[in-house]
């Protein structure tokens, strides 16, 4: 079946990405913020925004002068990013639960920032060309891909587990169907492809930074992994399927499991206007 949007599942899987965020989320959002270089009084954008691991040091960078716009799908994530704001009295950040690719904005934003968010765009060449319109002149656009490696064993284990229990759809001519996100992470996933498809957008001065990273997780951290992920999109819905699925990859995981979890931050500027 084809993968669905975390946020069209009944919580989002905003628990289960939040587990995950000290380890994993929060150190590469701080990266990508500080790669933004987010100054006082600027507005910021954070597509895909999830729990807010971007928004929350962007708000702080921008300072009460400045603005975030926090933009997701899903109400779950965004609700939890909203009472972490609100936890820290940031005062100016707006949550908004609406398609990150339709976002329309009322003025040009300074910098823009996406933690593992671009490669959830339906149409990611075409997304990525109109958030980059967003940016002002000379504006910023910082985010984090996966690098060539990352994800695995773990996506490879679940993805067989999901075939062998019959739930990524038909296979076809001996070839099982790979899931859009899986693909367009394949896409981007080096430091050359990554720079090469910035570029593609008309950004200039392009730096893409290796991050490395690796997660043990034991069976638990795991399943919210792949609930809180992108992955979530490819697991069935119905409770006992569910269960099963969980407990077969279990099994295949064993105890535990590294994350290879290293990744790429990039930033590139939209040029000057003429």
């Amino acid at each position: 079946m084809p993968a669905r949007h975390a946020a069209t599942l009944p919580d989002g899987g905003a628990e289960d990405y939040d587990r995950l965020a000290p380890a994993v989320w929060n150190p590469v959002s701080n990266a990508v913020v500080a790669a933004a270089d987010v100054l006082l009084g600027e507005r910021v954008l954070d597509v895909f925004a999830g729990t807010g691991t971007g928004t929350i040091p962007a708000a702080q960078l921008a300072g009460p002068d400045g603005h975030v716009d926090a933009v997701d799908h899903s109400s779950a994530m965004l609700d939890l990013a909203e009472a972490k704001a609100e936890a820290l009295g940031l005062g100016n950040v707006s949550f908004h639960r609406a398609d990150p690719e339709a976002w329309v904005a009322e003025l040009p934003y300074d910098a823009v920032v996406s933690c593992y968010g671009v490669f959830l765009l339906d149409d990611m060449d075409a997304g990525m060309d109109r958030i980059v319109r967003l940016l002002r002149p000379g504006g910023r656009i910082a985010l984090s891909a996966w690098d060539d490696g990352a994800l695995e064993p773990f996506g490879d284990l679940l993805l067989q587990t999901l075939r062998d229990a019959g739930s990524t759809g038909t296979e076809t001519a001996g070839h099982p169907p790979v899931p859009v996100f899986v693909e367009n992470c394949r896409r981007l996933a080096s430091v050359d492809r990554l720079t090469d498809w910035l570029r593609a957008r008309g950004l200039t001065d392009v730096s893409v930074e290796k991050f490395g990273l690796a997660v043990p997780l034991d069976t638990d951290r795991a399943w919210s992994f792949a609930l809180g992920s992108a992955y979530r999109g490819l697991l069935p819905d119905e409770p006992d399927a569910l269960q099963r699925v969980r407990e077969a990859f279990a099994e295949r995981i064993g105890d535990t499991l590294v994350l290879n979890a290293d990744s790429l931050i990039a930033v590139g500027s939209r040029p000057p206007a003429e």
